[in-house]
Order: C-alpha cells, then sequence, then structure tokens
C-alpha cells in the first residue's frame, strides 16, 4: 500500500510506505498495515449508487475519528447514457490520522464498476495504486463503447498497478439468491458489496451503515436486508479472499481536533444550519423564498424539515419570484434568504437592486458553478465574483462573503446575517459547487459561543419638525451604521413609502432632486465602505517576500501547497478573504509589504483584477476553470515558480 507521509503541519508531503505493528481483533491472520491517510476514489455508471456508496463510507469514516475530506463528482444529467465517459459518477475520500485540507490530488485506490469508470479514472492513479475492478462489466461491447480495442486487464496497460479482478456483480447476485430478488433487482446491491469490501480493507465500523440501510428501506424490508446481505458479503469476501492479503489500519485524528462534539457535514448543510442559528440569535422567524437550482437545491431541501425553528419555505414558480418574495419577507420582519447560483443571480439582479433601494436585509446565497449561462451544472467554478460586485444597473453596492470550507459556511451564514441585520442591507454569500456538495468534520458550537444579533424594529415617531410634531422618517440613519430603521408594517403611526424610485434623505418621499440623488448614492456607498470586517491575518512565519493570497474555497489547497513549500524550505506568506466587499481595512497595507502577490483562483483573476485596481499593486494571477478544485501539488508547483523567479 502507497502512503504518504505528513509533515508536522499536517499536509501529506512525499510518496512514502510506513508500516507498524498493528492488533486487530477480526478473526483474521493476514497483515494489518498501519497507514497515516488515504485517498480512495469510488466509480462508476451515475444509477451504480457511487456517491451513496462514498456518503456512508465517509460517515462510518467520521465516526471513527478520522480527518476527512471529500470530493464528489457526478453528471449534470440525472441519468446520463449507461456505460458512457460522460456519464460517470465518482466520489473521492481522504482521511488520515492527523490534520487534512484537501480531498486530496490522486486516490491510492480506485473502485472502477465499468470499463467507462476505470478509463475516466485511471490517469489521476499514481503508479503502485490500487484498482478494483468490476470483472463482470468488461465485456466487448461495454468496452468498446469507450474506444477499448482490448480489455485493459489483459493488455498489459495495467502492469504498473496493484489491480485486483473482482466480479462484484456475480459476487453479489451469489450472495442474494435466497431473497428472492430478480437479477436485475439483485445486481444494484453491488455498490454495497464493494462497500463491504473496503469497509473491511480500512477496518471501518460496520453498524451504523446496516442501521442507516434498514432505515433507509424501512417500508421494503426484503430490500433493507437484501443490501445489508451484500454489504456483509463484501467485508466476507475481504477476509476471506487470497487476493487481498493486507488490510490498513488509519488511527483516528485524535491531535487534529479541538475538544468538542463533532459531526460529518457537507457545505450545503453547515450553511442551512448556519442560517437557522442566525435566525434564533436575532429572535426573527427565517424565510426562504427560492427556485430549485444545482447546485443550491440542498439548502430548499433541507431548511424545509425545520418548521418547528420557525423555518417558512417556498419554492417559488422561478427565481425572480422567489427573491421577491424574500423581499417581500424582509419587508414584514423576517431574517429573509433565496439561495441559487450563478444563473440565478443574472435573473434576481434586478431585485437585488430593488433591495439596495429600499434598504431591507436580504440574504443572497449563491452556489457557483461552472458558466456561462447553464456552463456546467454540478462542476464548480468561482467566477461570480465581479457580477456579485458589480451585477446591477446603477450605484448598487452589496457586501460579498465568502466561506473557505465546508464546515465554515455554518460561520459565514451568520457573519452575513450579522451584515445584512446591521447595516440593513442585502448580502451575498459566495459558496461554491466544491464546498456545497464536499464534507469535512465540523465541531458544533455550544449556544453561548453563538454571536447575539438581535435586532430592534421601529416602535415609534423618530423625528421632530420644526413645528414640534413628532413623525417617522424612514431613511434617517443610524449615524454609526447609516441604517435605517425598520419598521414593521401594519404598526401605528409608521406607515412610510417604499419602492424603487429614488427616495428623499430621511422622509423617504419620491424625489428626482439632482443633489439628493448624489447623497443617496454615496451615502449607500459609504454605508457598505463602513461595513466592521475582521483585519486580514497574514501567515508569514519566515519575512517571505511572496505573498498568496486566496478567498472562498481555494484555502484548502492553498494552505496544503503552501505548507508544502514551507516544508521544502522556502518561504512564502498566505492570506486568505472571507470578506470581499469591503475588504479588510488593513488589505492594501498587507499587498505592500511583498514583493510578490500571487492570487489562484478558479476564474481569469477576478480577485486579482478587483485588488489591482484598488491597491495599485502588481497581484499576478493563477487560474483554473476546468471545474474541479486545484490539486495542492500542481499549485506549489506554480508558486514555486513564481518565488523563483
Amino acid at each position: 500500500m502507497t502512503s504518504q507521509v505528513s509533515s508536522e503541519a499536517g499536509e501529506a508531503l512525499v510518496g512514502e510506505q510506513r508500516t507498524a505493528p498493528a492488533t486487530a481483533d477480526h478473526g483474521s491472520a493476514k497483515e494489518v498495515r498501519r497507514v497515516d491517510r488515504v485517498i480512495i476514489r469510488f466509480a462508476g455508471d451515475s444509477g451504480d449508487g457511487m456517491q451513496l456508496t462514498g456518503d456512508r463510507f465517509t460517515s462510518e469514516t467520521a465516526s471513527f475519528g478520522n480527518d476527512l475530506s471529500t470530493l464528489p463528482n457526478f453528471p449534470a444529467e440525472i441519468r446520463a447514457p449507461a456505460g458512457t465517459l460522460p456519464g460517470v459518477s465518482s466520489f473521492q475520500l481522504h482521511f488520515a490520522d492527523h490534520d487534512i485540507l484537501t480531498p486530496g490530488d490522486a486516490p491510492n485506490v480506485l473502485v472502477a464498476m465499468n470499463p467507462a469508470a476505470l478509463k475516466a479514472n485511471i490517469g489521476d492513479v499514481p503508479r503502485g495504486g490500487e484498482i478494483i475492478v468490476n470483472t463482470d462489466e468488461f465485456a466487448k461491447r461495454a468496452m468498446a463503447k469507450v474506444g477499448y480495442e482490448t480489455s485493459p486487464l489483459e493488455d498489459g496497460s495495467l502492469d504498473g498497478y496493484q489491480v485486483h479482478p473482482v466480479p462484484l456483480t456475480t459476487l453479489t447476485v451469489e450472495a442474494l439468491k435466497d431473497f428472492g430478488l430478480s437479477r436485475k433487482e439483485a445486481e444494484r446491491s453491488k455498490n454495497m458489496f464493494a462497500l463491504g469490501l473496503l469497509s473491511w480493507m480500512y477496518h471501518r465500523p460496520t453498524e451504523g451503515t446496516e442501521t442507516f440501510l434498514r432505515q433507509k428501506f424501512a417500508k421494503k424490508p426484503e430490500i433493507a436486508e437484501a443490501n445489508v446481505a451484500a454489504f456483509r458479503a463484501g467485508w466476507n469476501f475481504g477476509e476471506t479472499t487470497e487476493d487481498f492479503a493486507v488490510s490498513y489500519e488509519v488511527a483516528p485524528a485524535t491531535r487534529a481536533f479541538p475538544t468538542g462534539t463533532y459531526r460529518n457535514i457537507s457545505g450545503n448543510l453547515a450553511l442551512s444550519y448556519g442560517l437557522v442559528a442566525a435566525a434564533r440569535q436575532a429572535d426573527l422567524p427565517l424565510y426562504l423564498g427560492s427556485y430549485p437550482i444545482t447546485p443550491a437545491s440542498d439548502i430548499l431541501h433541507e431548511l424545509s424539515k425545520h418548521k418547528n425553528f420557525g423555518v417558512r419555505t417556498f419554492q417559488a414558480e422561478d427565481e425572480i419570484a422567489g427573491i421577491g418574495a424574500a423581499l417581500g419577507a424582509a419587508f414584514g420582519g423576517s431574517l429573509a434568504v433565496t439561495t441559487t447560483s450563478g444563473p440565478g443571480v443574472a435573473l434576481k439582479s434586478e431585485t437585488i437592486g430593488l433591495a439596495v433601494s429600499l434598504e431591507l436585509p436580504l440574504l443572497i446565497v449563491d452556489i457557483q458553478r461552472g458558466g456561462p449561462s447553464t456552463g456546467l451544472p454540478t462542476k464548480t467554478e468561482q467566477a461570480d465574483l465581479l457580477q456579485a460586485m458589480y451585477g446591477r444597473n446603477g450605484e448598487a453596492p452589496v457586501p460579498v462573503v465568502a466561506p473557505r470550507t465546508p464546515a465554515d459556511c455554518f460561520d459565514a451564514a451568520l457573519d452575513a446575517a450579522r451584515i445584512a441585520l446591521t447595516y440593513r442591507t442585502p448580502v451575498l454569500l459566495l459558496s461554491d459547487g466544491y464546498l456545497a456538495n464536499g464534507s469535512e468534520p465540523w465541531r458544533i458550537p455550544e449556544v453561548d459561543e453563538l454571536p447575539d444579533l438581535t435586532t430592534t424594529f421601529a416602535t415609534g415617531p423618530n423625528h421632530t419638525l420644526a413645528d414640534g410634531a413628532e413623525v417617522f422618517w424612514p431613511y434617517k440613519r443610524d449615524p454609526e451604521t447609516l441604517a435605517r430603521p425598520w419598521a414593521l408594517p401594519g404598526t401605528p403611526g409608521l406607515e412610510h413609502r417604499i419602492g424603487g424610485i429614488e427616495k428623499q434623505d430621511g422622509t423617504g418621499n419620491i424625489s428626482y432632486d439632482p443633489a439628493n440623488h448624489d447623497f443617496m448614492v454615496r451615502t449607500r456607498q459609504a454605508k457598505i465602505d463602513g461595513i466592521e470586517v475582521p483585519d486580514v491575518e497574514v501567515d508569514d512565519p519566515d519575512g517571505a517576500k511572496t505573498l498568496v493570497l486566496g478567498w472562498g474555497s481555494t484555502y484548502g489547497p492553498i494552505t496544503a501547497a503552501v505548507r508544502r513549500l514551507r516544508a521544502a524550505g522556502l518561504p512564502i506568506a498566505q492570506a486568505h478573504l472571507r470578506h470581499l466587499n469591503p475588504f479588510p481595512k488593513n488589505l492594501g497595507e498587507v499587498l505592500r509589504r511583498y514583493e510578490k502577490v500571487i492570487v489562484p483562483e478558479m476564474n481569469l483573476g477576478q480577485l486579482a483584477t478587483l485588488v489591482r485596481a484598488k491597491y495599485l499593486v502588481d497581484a499576478r494571477s493563477h487560474n483554473q476553470v476546468n471545474g474541479m478544485p486545484f490539486k495542492a501539488e500542481q499549485l506549489a508547483a506554480a508558486l514555486k515558480e513564481a518565488i523563483d523567479e
């Protein structure tokens, strides 16, 4: 087995086998090797259950106490043509006995359920890696469909790998012969056989998966027991076959986590929980107006489960209706949210501008994906930053917040809510498909650790006229935040006009006065510029001359790459932005301290464009727009080249 030795900082550095004696009471005399980390990729047709298989292996790995990071990768079609390269679905899991940051650059183990899965993924497997192949699917027709003229299992093309040919389908059907299922029904459980085999191979717990299967198929107990039987058969096959002479142990990552209660969580689930927590901390009902769109739909699905926490969800007929309903809920006193992806942000842009004019709190959650237009619905990208900054008519400034890891989506949601409620403004939260679908351990916070987001509504007059009359002015501002009062409709004496036409300062009456418009435009901008955000922190232990600046989901690959370079003796500094509008107040001073500033992004240089324009620094872009996250090794090589210039 090939593993990766890790640095003291935690991320793997070089390929090297590390074996230690281990004792395991599994009733087997087979050798057990201890390794510090493993990267597994399950791959098959989009109907083979690879996402479910990966999810279950991840859940058991999390319960075991390993640090982990995942990368689901699936086609946009609900059911792509079987056996074709476009139809391949995969799930990669990196787990370790230490702190890790990414799903890994290359799998140590590939489980290929058919020829298409093998061909689509073999290029990522390093020489010496293990490949478990479902030989039942390597018929001549299936191989020809993906361009194999001869069988790769027989022509020597896989000689550089440790290949385990396993007739997964046949073994699954044989294990289920007493369940009265048709062959087609029995074949559907082959992913559970593969999961059982890998669970044996890496000593994963099994009770959770068996419980999950019985709960998932509670209305079809015969199907539940068939899947449990296939799962156990896979485990027993690993235990008894001579082809798998070694199993592996990856110890819990006891030093990677502060004390606390942990669970595995995806970015979209963490974001959903963050929104619920924000509403509770603000003592407001949570309202979601949304139209389903990949990869944001999971948030709608999750929030619809939490009516007991005062959550109301509305699945609208289109993107515009979704945000329109959310803005109406904000006017009515709710913490209002709309969720979407890049194409939906474009459709919502007019209503975002209306929210800027009305100066009401509204969260717009953009789970970015590959574009333009429909683009790559299930692939990741960071290409909506400039749209978030400027994608509206007129001067319509909006704060922009971006989480950096799946677990950080929880905190980013709270932060976005803080800004929206404190400053009475719409806020754009930029996550992406990599964070949304990926997962990692998350420490469940104590309630007293959450910020106080208590919000007050206007209750009476706030202005005295020259004649002594007391009136309510809807645009009379807080002198510190420049936020206007939030008045619930129906409150006696607080009747006021809202709409998209320019308002007179203070009174909120319609105004076409040039001087007033100039004042209101500058005031709305000043409100955003004055938002309090923490200074950007710089990690620079060696007094480096080169700074790598990132934002959003590039945090993991950038940090892993930086660790590799420092372990090799190369000084490099790192800073990562959560707040993209406004920027942290110290960002300009930080950038000017370094001779070189490198900005890796999954776009063509949008953050680099912004910092060049604002701070007049020579920020250099390193870009990738292939629908996948950066690989740490490739990024480290690019950063080293920049340092050596």
